[in-house]
């Protein structure tokens, strides 16, 4: 009798919950996509999947979508960053300095994490689609300040 009454319960928990719970999910093509930050190379589309990634604190998740050949110079970032590759190849290298000989290509489901401070930079192989998680603001500190995109006229 105690079984029956706790599936009876989770059922309908799970009734309940999902109306809420599809609110807060997406099929791709219901993801909104927009022009990225001025802080980000232009030519890319940007996605936020969830919370608000320029806020002072909370979780965002992202998405980046980047045509073929698309760069985005050498910088680091103050918190976490996780990406994962939905789609296409990106390239990543690390250091001050962007150079495609020492880049490792990651394609569709690799998962990267780079702790705070690590120099990075990348490269789109194809249209390529990343999704990047972490803890609010995403802030991008370029190495060379001139690579800035949002200092540029």
């Amino acid at each position: 009798m105690k079984s029956l009454f706790f599936r009876m319960l989770l059922a309908a928990t799970l009734l309940t919950t999902l109306p809420a719970a599809a609110q807060n999910a997406f099929t791709p093509d219901q993801i909104k996509w927009g022009a990225v930050p001025p802080f980000i190379p232009a030519g890319a589309q940007l996605a936020v999947l969830e919370g608000d990634p320029m806020a002072a604190s909370g979780d965002y998740t992202i998405r980046l979508m980047m045509p073929d050949g698309y760069r985005i110079p050498p910088h680091w970032h103050p918190r976490r960053e996780n990406v994962t590759v939905i789609s296409g190849t990106l390239k990543v290298g690390m250091g001050d300095s962007f150079d495609v000989g020492k880049m490792m290509s990651f394609p569709a489901g690799s998962f990267a994490y780079l702790d705070p401070s690590m120099h990075h930079y990348a490269m789109a192989s194809g249209q390529t689609v990343v999704q990047i998680h972490g803890m609010s603001p995403v802030e991008f500190v370029y190495v060379n300040p001139n690579d800035d995109p949002s200092k540029k006229k």
